[in-house]
């Protein structure tokens, strides 16, 4: 049973992170929605969690700000008194053909892995010692791009491949009391793909399920690594329809 427990869910204001709010705030989890940039978008994911009858905590914060993380990790004790669930879910990318080198500049490598990759990391640093009194849980979302090395850009590829290197090496150092696994998505409808209908056609007929992932397929595979994974740790789960099978 995960009714009356607390999530932290970071990027939940569209796309993964608002349908896994959704999923969540469905079982009776209080919310706590971080958001950087889409305030609108967050505020109206905040009025759809509600209306399941659940608490909610509406937070701006950059995940790769350490300060503002910790910050928002103390609000959420204060409001709520406990912490149980963190689902990193915020993310950054630039879009840059893998054979343009020269156009793979510092700042797009700098932005990416701040955010994916020390951003998520800050997070399970600064809620490891609520989570751990709780016997919570992380789920981390990646992307199949950190296994294939394929993607949007090079550097997305690395800090993926780098989120599932910290979710093994956290499931070790936070173990027994907190259990951290990944999710890794194929290519998802969600904003990012907006307008790219051709290539969303083209790469889901070369599916075995012949589509691509909606957000609520991979908010529900993040609910089950949450409510019904009591021994699973440290693992990866690749929700792309089969694509790279």
């Amino acid at each position: 049973m995960i009714e009356g427990k607390v999530a932290i869910i970071t990027g939940a204001g569209t796309g993964i992170g608002r349908s896994t709010a959704l999923r969540l705030a469905k079982e009776k989890v209080n919310i706590v929605l971080n958001y950087s940039r889409s305030e609108s978008e967050a505020r109206k994911t905040q009025q759809e969690i509600e209306a399941y009858g659940v608490q909610s905590l509406l937070y701006k914060a950059d995940v790769s700000n350490d300060a503002a993380v910790r910050r928002m990790i103390d609000e959420t004790i204060s409001r709520f008194d406990r912490l149980d669930i963190l689902v990193n879910n915020a993310g950054v990318t630039d879009f840059v053909d893998h054979d343009d080198l020269e156009g793979l500049k510092d700042e797009y490598w700098d932005r990416v892995m701040n955010t994916n990759v020390k951003g998520m990391f800050y997070c399970c640093r600064a809620a490891a010692p609520a989570l751990k009194k709780q016997r919570g849980c992380i789920v981390n979302v990646a992307s199949v791009a950190g296994l294939t090395g394929l993607g949007s850009s090079i550097a997305y590829a690395a800090s993926k491949a780098a989120a599932l290197s910290v979710t093994r090496s956290l499931a070790r150092v936070l173990a027994p009391e907190v259990r951290v696994n990944s999710v890794s998505p194929g290519i998802v409808q969600t904003r990012w793909v907006e307008g790219q209908q051709a290539h969303i056609k083209r790469l889901a007929e070369g599916t075995p399920l012949e589509r691509i992932a909606t957000p609520e397929d991979v908010a529900d595979m993040i609910y089950s690594l949450v409510a019904h994974a009591d021994f699973v740790t440290g693992q990866n789960v690749v929700v792309d329809g089969g694509m790279f099978i």
